[in-house]
């Protein structure tokens, strides 16, 4: 089962993709700039929908900094947890 997905979940997901630390990563900065291509997207689009996050790549790509993607998984993590579809 995987990692229940945080905060800092979320973060230290980012920094392994980034190649930093979780505290340097920018989660104002827009993923495309910060580094992020469209597989490793794929690949966290993955690893999140295991944790119950149910978001597609299309979601996140439309959305323009890791803040919005949190917000966007936080909502989505939200609505599973009270059976929403």
């Amino acid at each position: 089962m995987p990692e229940p997905l945080t905060p800092t979940v979320f973060r230290a997901d980012l920094a392994e993709f980034l190649h930093q630390q979780p505290d340097d990563v920018d989660l104002e900065e827009n993923p495309l700039s910060a580094g992020l291509d469209s597989l490793r997207i794929v690949t966290l689009v993955e690893r999140w929908r295991a944790a119950g996050a149910d978001v597609s790549f299309v979601e996140l790509a439309e959305r323009t900094s890791f803040s919005q993607w949190w917000q966007l998984l936080s909502e989505r993590l939200a609505g599973a947890a009270h059976g929403d579809a």
